[in-house]
């Protein structure tokens, strides 16, 4: 079959790769309908997430149709012929973690715990392409896909939606829904955004929902910024304004209420000196993250405010802000996306027309010009904010 690999820092190929067979009496094999190039994967293909080899296939936003199941898996929950989409955490669905809703800290789903603990501390959950940190599992830019614990993880979607408007279920939709929630918005609120990515946009609309006064999203790319207003949000340019200024006047000098980082990693602004700090230290490997969205959240916002991280970390940062933190009472809450959790409550908020995720794909094309379709979101080209692969 063919699928997306990995071919080093920098460097992705469209190769032909052997078809996934069923493994465990769990499994399933999925042949993939649609599927996504996730801000995540340029982390990846960055070098910013360790243990990648050569010829991993990447992917982790994707969906498709059941052509064959494991004999553990009961009909009743999943047979061939199901349309379904996959989420990209790997769950078992009774370890502690999972039991307790936390998916994404799944104890039994990652063969290669022991690299996690090394890093982290303790394991995190499987995921799909997305390095042999995370258990080395084949991704779903590909043909078809081995989905693991398939009894527990696929959602079964019926064919009123259209691949489209289901996909973003997998990881960004849920991503930006559990950064907003995390917030615990209240009315009257206001909700800055740092980053006008997938993931910010669906925060932002999902902070919307969720009942915030206002929303702020603040990014530099004119086109994202424009998506953002078109969607109802007041928008920043980092590049044309001080942004802590900025929001003390919009906020009557107070900070706003809840910030939310979904950048992650390679965040691009920041004072010169600070971002030639940390790019000197990426360099040389002291230092695996560019925080500056993190540092200007933590100080941006309100005292006794809420942080909430969704923006992807792999490993080490420098010069956080502890001490602003600590002293103004700010709560900070993070986490890789539970997706399992979000699933069906968000599925059923899209079909009654609550949220569309179908607004931030900008670009569709085959799974054989997936090379193109990295450069191009890579390289914030021709307008790309979100690309759509079709096998």
């Amino acid at each position: 079959m063919r699928a997306v690999v990995w071919k080093g820092r920098n460097s992705v190929a469209v190769e032909e790769v052997p078809d996934p067979t069923v493994l465990s009496a769990r499994d399933a094999i999925v042949r993939v309908t649609s599927t996504a190039i996730c801000g995540s994967d340029l982390h990846l293909v960055d070098g910013y997430i360790p243990s990648m080899q050569e010829g991993d296939v990447l992917g982790h936003e994707f969906m498709g149709e059941v052509v064959e199941v494991g004999p553990g898996v009961d009909p009743a929950k999943l047979a061939v012929g199901d349309r379904v989409v996959v989420p990209f955490p790997i769950a078992c669905g009774g370890c502690a973690a999972c039991r307790a809703g936390l998916w994404s800290c799944c104890e039994n789903s990652n063969p290669n715990a022991g690299i996690a603990e090394k890093l982290f501390g303790h394991p995190v959950a499987g995921i799909f392409g997305y390095s042999h940190l995370t258990g080395g599992f084949a991704g779903g830019q590909a043909e078809y896909v081995r989905v693991p614990f398939a009894d527990v993880g696929p959602l079964k979607v019926g064919p009123e939606l259209t691949d489209e408007q289901v996909l973003f279920l997998t990881d960004v939709l849920p991503t930006g829904w559990m950064g907003a929630e995390m917030c615990d918005i209240s009315p009257g609120d206001v909700v800055a955004v740092w980053g006008a990515g997938p993931v910010g946009q669906l925060a932002a609309d999902s902070a919307r929902v969720l009942g915030a006064h206002e929303v702020v999203v603040i990014d530099k790319e004119d086109y994202r910024l424009r998506m953002a207003a078109d969607a109802g949000h007041r928008t920043l340019d980092f590049e044309g304004v001080d942004v802590r200024s900025a929001l003390l006047d919009i906020t009557g000098g107070r900070g706003p209420d809840r910030c939310i980082d979904a950048v992650g990693a390679e965040a691009v602004h920041g004072s010169p000196h600070i971002h030639a700090y940390d790019r000197v230290k990426q360099a040389v490997r002291s230092e695996t993250e560019r925080p500056h969205a993190l540092r200007q959240a933590i100080t941006c916002c309100r005292s006794g405010g809420v942080v909430s991280v969704v923006g992807v970390y792999g490993g080490m940062i420098d010069k956080f802000p502890a001490g602003a933190w600590m002293n103004r009472s700010l709560t900070l809450r993070t986490g890789q996306t539970h997706v399992h959790r979000y699933l069906r409550p968000l599925l059923e908020r899209i079909e009654r027309g609550e949220i569309d995720p179908t607004r931030i794909i900008t670009h569709r094309m085959p799974l054989t010009d997936a090379v193109r379709g990295y450069e191009l979101f890579k390289t914030k080209s021709d307008g790309c904010e979100k690309v759509v692969l079709t096998p």
